[in-house]
C-alpha cells in the first residue's frame, strides 16, 4: 500500500481532543503487549537443546489471544467510528483510510493464521514449525508498530484539524457508547 505523507506529520504542538487522545492512549497498553509478544516470539527456536516447542508456542498463543481480545475493541472503534467520520474529508478508496484498513486486515490475518495453525497442533512442535509460527506474530508486530505510528502522527492529527467541535463531540459520544457495550 502507499505510504502516507502529510504536512501534519510530527507536529508536537498539536493537542488532540479527548476522544482522539483516548484512541491514541489505547495504543500504550497494546504496544506493551505487542513488545512482549515480539520478545517471546524472537526466542522461539533459539535454544538448540529444545526438541519440542509446543509448550512455548501454546504460551505464545495464550498471550496472542489476550492481546487480540484487547486489540479487537480498539480496532472496531477505529473502523466503525473514526474511519467513517474521516471519509468525507479524505475518502475511503485510497489514501490514509485505505492504508489504515489494509494494515488492520493484514495484522489480523497474521494473527488469525497463527491462531488457526496453533489450534490444529497435536503433539510435539519441532523447531522449524515453531519458528514459522513465531514469524507470523513477528510480522503482525511490525505491521501494527508501523500502523500505530501512522495513526498517531498522521491520522489522529488530520482528524483533529478537520473535525468541527460538533464532530469531536459526536466522536466522544460514539466512543463512550462503544466502550460501554464492550
Amino acid at each position: 500500500m502507499e505510504q502516507m505523507h502529510c504536512g501534519l506529520m510530527g507536529d508536537p504542538s498539536l493537542k488532540l481532543c479527548l476522544p482522539l487522545q483516548q484512541l491514541k492512549d489505547e495504543h500504550i497498553p497494546l504496544r506493551k503487549q505487542m513488545d512482549d509478544l515480539k520478545i517471546l516470539a524472537d526466542t522461539i527456536g533459539e535454544n538448540p537443546d529444545t526438541d519440542d516447542w509446543s509448550e512455548t508456542i501454546l504460551f505464545l498463543a495464550e498471550k496472542v489471544n489476550q492481546f487480540t481480545s484487547e486489540l479487537e475493541p480498539h480496532s472496531d472503534r477505529e473502523e466503525g467510528i473514526l474511519f467513517p467520520m474521516m471519509y468525507k474529508y479524505i475518502g475511503r478508496e485510497s489514501g490514509p483510510i485505505a492504508v489504515m484498513e489494509y494494515e488492520h486486515d493484514t495484522a489480523k490475518n497474521y494473527l488469525k493464521t497463527f491462531k488457526d495453525q496453533v489450534s490444529i497442533i497435536s503433539g510435539a512442535v519441532e523447531k522449524n514449525k515453531a519458528t514459522e509460527l513465531a514469524k507470523l506474530v513477528i510480522e503482525a508486530y511490525h505491521v501494527l508498530t508501523d500502523h500505530f505510528m501512522k495513526e498517531e502522527n498522521v491520522l489522529f492529527p488530520m482528524a483533529e484539524k478537520f473535525f468541527s467541535d460538533a464532530e469531536k463531540e459526536e466522536l466522544a459520544r460514539k466512543l463512550q457508547t462503544s466502550c460501554k457495550t464492550k
